[in-house]
């Protein structure tokens, strides 16, 4: 590629996933774990608020899961 040297590792990221050259999953696994329960920690918030109208938590929970 122009004469530049692309160098070689063991594992990247591509398109949100952990790719590894020996063909492992647990590590891309993992990682999709861990995002996905950031994400509800987050949408929890939002679902145990005595403020919000339960209709709108209603439509929030739909919408995550």
């Amino acid at each position: 590629m122009g004469g530049v040297v692309i160098p070689r590792v063991e594992k990247f990221k591509y398109l949100g996933s952990i790719v590894e050259q020996r063909g492992d999953i647990d590590e891309d696994i993992n990682h999709h774990i861990r995002v996905g329960w950031q994400k509800w920690r987050k949408a929890s918030g939002v679902l145990c608020d005595k403020k919000i109208p339960f209709r709108l938590k209603g439509k929030v929970y739909q919408m995550v899961v």
